[in-house]
């Protein structure tokens, strides 16, 4: 399905950083953690500020680490426009949360906060076609070898069938805003899936390799070097 395509696109981003740092091994939440001077979650609001620096700029961010992002932007003279609303408890709320304060209705695209490497050429692809198909997501294709695993067996399986999910997932307003006003299901694990319970398909489009999601301290060395 083609849906309206929009002469003027008038873009939002909702970055959302509720991630802990668990994984990190540190009790800093990762989105804070520093990479050259900068918090992870800057690197990734400067990838959408220099794409485009009029875009609609959303932070989700917990309740309880909100007013340690303000005192970081205080601090480190944060300059990019964007406005902060907090989280819930799941991932679904957090969205909707964001959702809820968006003022553009345009395309809207959903990134998580600690993937700073997304680049420019990703961003035009999902822009662009969410504009003109309604549902985008950025993918790669796995290098490794994917075995299919059931109980104690394994089987391997042809990985060109396979595609590794990124984000910005990018929708048009109509669409997302109407998939978010359904009840929350324990299947959502992402937005493509919140907006495929519609019945809206979604088109593939390439992704970039770096945009990586910062989960390990092995991640914050492999993306280092992207970093400007």
């Amino acid at each position: 399905m083609v849906y309206y395509i929009q002469t003027i696109m008038e873009k939002t981003v909702v970055i959302v950083a509720g991630g802990n740092g668990t994984r990190m091994g540190t009790n800093r939440p990762k989105q804070f953690l520093e990479i050259k001077g900068k918090s992870i979650l800057e690197h990734t609001m400067n990838s959408f500020y220099q794409f485009d620096p009029m875009m609609e700029m959303i932070i989700v961010l917990p309740k309880d680490q909100m007013n340690i992002w303000s005192q970081y932007c205080q601090e480190n003279d944060v300059k990019i426009p964007h406005q902060v609303t907090s989280g819930g408890d799941s991932r679904f709320v957090s969205v909707k949360n964001g959702l809820a304060v968006v003022k553009n209705r345009g395309v809207i695209a959903i990134h998580d906060g600690v993937r700073p490497c997304v680049s420019k050429t990703t961003l035009q692809r999902c822009f662009e076609e969410a504009s003109q198909y309604g549902a985008v997501v950025p993918v790669v294709a796995p290098v490794d070898s994917i075995r299919h695993i059931n109980g104690n067996k394994s089987k391997a399986v042809d990985r060109s069938m396979y595609a590794l999910v990124q984000t910005p997932q990018t929708f048009q307003w109509d669409i997302l805003s109407k998939a978010y006003r359904q009840d929350f299901d324990a299947l959502f694990t992402d937005d493509a899936s919140v907006v495929e319970k519609l019945g809206v398909e979604m088109k593939l489009v390439e992704g970039n390799r770096e945009n990586l999601k910062v989960t390990t301290p092995a991640d914050l060395k492999w993306i280092e070097p992207f970093l400007e």
